[in-house]
């Protein structure tokens, strides 16, 4: 007779309450950042075609859905603002308006929600008259690294006055990390964190994210400062300029396609690691789930789990308020 299995690991398997006892990796509404968008006007409420679920508020209403997400645990926001086209210059100097939508969106949420963590985005493009993350020579089509420096540094600081617990610097240009941090700490915002976009790729699975705040490029693309999908080993170069900048967390985005790089940061830093779960990733799954291909909830639930698995300490996710709704229920 062949020899029978001494090792079964099946054993751990054997009844849900000996699964849950050594389930490794747990999801827990603290894991969740919530990507909101917001728009000009009133009580508009506005569904993205792309993003099943997913909606566009005005300033008033983004207070609402503040509240409806903090009740469920969701204690973690990163509001995207849609800037009218009139308000757009190569230049981004709407960013930096105190007075505009966003700086004032952010200070109205932290008035309502003093203890939600605000993490607000540190890009060129929702402002840009060419729909790019850094200045453009008007002559060449360049992106201009150094010059984009200077207005990353205003838009970080105005952020830092109006609320923002997190400035996340989503450009990736060289150096950006530093500046920020020397901007912050001259105007005495030593103690607003950086969470730096350190490996963000060029990918295609931001497509939806771009119909929510119509911030494509006008001309080009953003392959000369977002970062090759083929590369891993980058990543790490850009992991270790980060750190010695002086970024307190780190983030890989897009996540789902980019778990190896995850858990390479991972392995290679003892600061906090994100990922961000990103529109074209969340849109597959809404999509296949609304023909009857995927069961929707439970591949929403593998996929994130999937991500903390890899490493990730926090998750950008469009999924976070129903999945917060999928964890209560237990």
């Amino acid at each position: 007779m062949p020899q029978l299995p001494t090792h079964r690991p099946r054993r751990n398997r054997k009844s849900q309450i000996i699964r849950d006892m050594v389930q490794e990796t747990r999801l827990t509404t603290h894991d969740f950042i919530f990507p909101l968008f917001l728009i000009e006007g009133h009580s508009q409420q506005v569904e993205i075609h792309s993003m099943p679920g997913i909606f566009r508020f005005s300033a008033d209403k983004i207070i609402d859905e503040v509240g409806r997400c903090v009740e469920l645990g969701i204690q973690s926001f990163a509001p995207f603002p849609s800037i009218n086209d009139g308000l757009k210059d190569r230049l981004a100097r709407e960013s930096a308006n105190p007075e505009g939508l966003y700086l004032k969106t952010i200070a109205d949420i932290k008035r309502q929600f003093p203890d939600v963590v605000l993490m607000t985005d540190v890009a060129m493009d929702p402002y840009s008259s060419d729909g790019h993350d850094g200045v453009v020579d008007a002559e060449s089509g360049e992106i201009l690294n150094d010059a984009t420096l200077e207005v990353l540094g205003q838009m970080a600081l105005a952020q830092a006055r109006a609320g923002a617990d997190i400035i996340g610097p989503s450009d990736m240009m060289d150096g950006r990390v530093a500046w920020i941090r020397e901007v912050l700490d001259s105007n005495a915002f030593s103690h607003v964190s950086i969470m730096s976009y350190t490996a963000k790729y060029a990918s295609a699975f931001y497509g939806p994210f771009r119909d929510a705040l119509d911030s494509a490029p006008k001309k080009g693309d953003k392959k000369s400062y977002q970062m090759n999908p083929a590369n891993r080993r980058e990543a790490l170069r850009e992991l270790a300029l980060d750190e010695a900048e002086g970024a307190d967390m780190v983030m890989i985005k897009p996540a789902l396609s980019y778990l190896d790089v995850i858990r390479e940061v991972r392995d290679n830093t003892h600061l906090p690691v994100t990922a961000y779960n990103v529109s074209g990733e969340y849109a597959m799954v809404k999509a296949a789930a609304q023909n009857g291909w995927l069961d929707g909830e439970k591949t929403m639930m593998e996929v994130l789990t999937s991500i903390k698995r890899a490493g990730a300490d926090a998750i950008l996710t469009y999924f976070a308020k129903e999945a917060a709704e999928v964890l209560r229920r237990g």
